[in-house]
């Protein structure tokens, strides 16, 4: 980790992202010029757009995320799966998969850590597990990055964005649950690059937000102005 904010790229951090359900195909294309020319991470978009946002960044830095039973995660087990493969067959690299949060706080650690170790290991891609830490108790925030870490998942996701968003005290405590075996991927209400760069310190190893090209512009007037 770098020692000072001015040493961090914060482009590869982020995971551009557009998941308002009615979005036409042109913000897709916009998004993933976007993501091309600053050199994010990925395009983190609605399964329906999966094969478009292949086609556009074929070849390109950018990788493509989709996201799996977005924003509940109280599909079956089956239907997880099914939309997880079909995913996986029309090009998307990347699965944010949000976790069956009644099994959670029903005790039911078995299932949880059935389905999301059954996705990692039949889909062979990275997994990002969504955690929605906002509505957690810190017990079961804890029990849930245990259970997906070793279930395999890439990255622990903080939230989905649409129960409130990432916080330094949930970024630090994944960072301390998992000792930086497992990604962490801050989302939700980032909005400034001081804001981002202090998720990074505390452990984020990706961003996941709709404002990633107003953060690289703000990111390099702050440049800019630190050159002067």
């Amino acid at each position: 980790m770098p020692d000072r904010p001015s040493e961090i790229d914060l482009a590869p951090y982020i995971d551009h992202s557009l998941l308002d359900p009615i979005a036409p195909p042109e913000r897709i294309d916009d998004l993933c010029r976007q993501a091309d020319r600053f050199g994010f991470a990925s395009v983190c978009i609605l399964p329906c757009h999966v094969s478009r946002a292949v086609e556009l960044l074929h070849n390109c830095r950018p990788k493509v995320s989709t996201v799996i039973s977005f924003p509940l995660g109280a599909s079956t087990t089956a239907v997880k799966l099914y939309e997880a493969l079909e995913a996986k067959e029309a090009g998307a690299q990347e699965l944010d998969v949000v976790l069956n949060l009644g099994w959670l706080k029903a005790g039911k650690s078995d299932r949880v850590h059935a389905e999301i170790a059954r996705i990692v290991e039949e889909t062979g891609l990275t997994v990002k597990a969504i955690l929605e830490m906002t509505v957690l108790t810190e017990a079961e925030k804890r029990l849930a990055a245990e259970l997906c870490a070793d279930a395999g998942v890439a990255y622990l996701k903080t939230s989905t964005g649409w129960r409130g968003g990432a916080t330094l005290a949930d970024v630090a405590l994944l960072q301390e649950v998992t000792g930086g075996q497992v990604g962490i991927k801050a989302s939700g209400g980032i909005k400034t690059v001081e804001g981002a760069i202090a998720l990074i310190e505390a452990g984020a190893t990706r961003l996941g937000t709709s404002r990633g090209v107003q953060l690289m512009q703000q990111w390099r007037d702050r440049a800019s102005k630190g050159a002067d």
